[in-house]
């Protein structure tokens, strides 16, 4: 999960990270009381969305009275940066820069470790310095179990250039963003740029977070981060009932066992709808096991969804088998039929591996409404493509 900068600007404050002092607003009048009250001289107005680019983009202005912070705001607020709306800014004091630094830590997952960047040179596209001045940009491992302790923090900016002084004030600011990465069970915090002041103080002029969602449970505080304005609200709902889906644009829903499989059925009914003007309009993996309410609640979130006109269910029977599936199947439609869910579009079941044909029969003899079973992936994904499309054209 990727964080605001506020958001991870205050997680670096209560980490001790030295940080200017900052106020959110989501109107220009909240910027101009905002600005009033980090003491009305000059401040900077960013845009918070998830994405770089900001600055270029116009997304982050000065403002020397609370009244241009007011005017920055609304300049600012609904504008459209790569795809993302402002809605929110942060109106931040400003600070006399003397010299501009970078540096993040991460999760290094092609070579299993973490991974310490840092560089004199701030301010700038990472991508671009890495690219253009490789031997800018100093790439130092991190063992998980010993940390950026002093000699790791000290290796790090030797590496990068730093000497004397400036080097142990550097040191002293990275092993704190380190804690922060440590205890927030983060796998980026990242800081472009870390500033010098007229005045040799360190600070962290930016921030940027992302958090591993799959520490959560060691964190329910972080729910306060996720921004749910911005989530599709099938996903939400979904997230809910423990279901691993996401929202596409197209017109068949996929229900699978297994990340892999669900994969490969996007792809098919992709291929199979291109006959029909008609694409995939989830990924939804119910895992290894069919109970029937997993298979229920699966159904209903894709069902809810507008834009779907057939479902999909395919399941290669393995530890579950299919007869195991297919009472899940018909308990489900039981299930939806007592919450007044009884599914309107058709369905289309494909099942192979342990029990198929006894899945299948389980089926047939259900007959339960707008349900056909198919023994392969392909016909099935093809008839499938072309129920949604006959549901489109009958205006369903």
């Amino acid at each position: 999960m990727d964080l605001f900068e506020y958001q991870a600007r205050d997680l670096f404050a209560a980490h001790g990270v030295p940080v200017l002092d900052a106020v959110v607003a989501t109107t220009p009048e909240e910027a101009r009381v905002g600005a009033e009250q980090l003491g009305g001289g000059t401040v900077v107005v960013k845009a918070q969305v998830k994405t770089g680019g900001r600055g270029k983009a116009g997304g982050v202005k000065l403002a020397h009275t609370p009244d241009e912070a007011a005017a920055r705001a609304g300049e600012i607020l609904g504008m459209d940066i790569k795809g993302h709306t402002v809605h929110r800014v942060m109106v931040a004091c400003g600070a006399k820069i003397a010299e501009e630094y970078y540096f993040s830590v991460l999760l290094d997952r092609a070579n299993r470790t973490y991974l310490a960047m840092c560089s004199r040179e701030g301010g700038m596209d990472i991508e671009t310095l890495a690219l253009e001045r490789p031997q800018a940009l100093a790439r130092i491992p991190v063992d998980a179990l010993a940390g950026i302790d002093d000699a790791k923090a000290a290796e790090i900016v030797a590496a990068a250039g730093f000497s004397g002084d400036l080097a142990s004030s550097i040191e002293s600011v990275i092993k704190q963003l380190w804690g922060v990465f440590v205890a927030e069970d983060a796998t980026l915090v990242e800081v472009n740029p870390l500033v010098r002041t007229e005045d040799g103080a360190i600070i962290a002029l930016d921030a940027k977070v992302t958090l591993d969602d799959n520490a959560d449970i060691r964190h329910p505080d972080h729910e306060q981060y996720h921004d749910h304005s911005a989530t599709d609200p099938l996903e939400v709902r979904a997230k809910e009932k423990d279901l691993n889906y996401v929202k596409l644009d197209g017109e068949v829903g996929i229900i699978g066992n297994g990340a892999g499989l669900v994969m490969s059925t996007l792809d098919v009914v992709a291929y199979a709808g291109e006959e029909f003007g008609v694409k995939p309009a989830n990924f939804l993996d119910i895992g290894g096991g069919a109970s029937a309410e997993v298979m229920a609640n699966g159904l209903e979130i894709i069902l809810s969804d507008p834009q779907v006109k057939s479902v999909f269910v395919n399941v290669f029977g393995g530890i579950t088998a299919c007869d195991a599936v297919a009472n899940g199947i018909v308990a489900a439609f039981q299930l939806l039929g007592e919450r007044g869910e009884t599914p309107r579009h058709p369905i289309v079941v494909r099942l192979d591996g342990n029990n198929a044909d006894v899945g299948r029969h389980i089926l047939d003899e259900a007959d339960l409404p707008g349900l056909e079973d198919l023994d392969t992936m392909d016909g099935a994904a093809r008839r499938a493509a072309e129920l949604a499309a006959a549901e489109i054209a009958k205006g369903a």
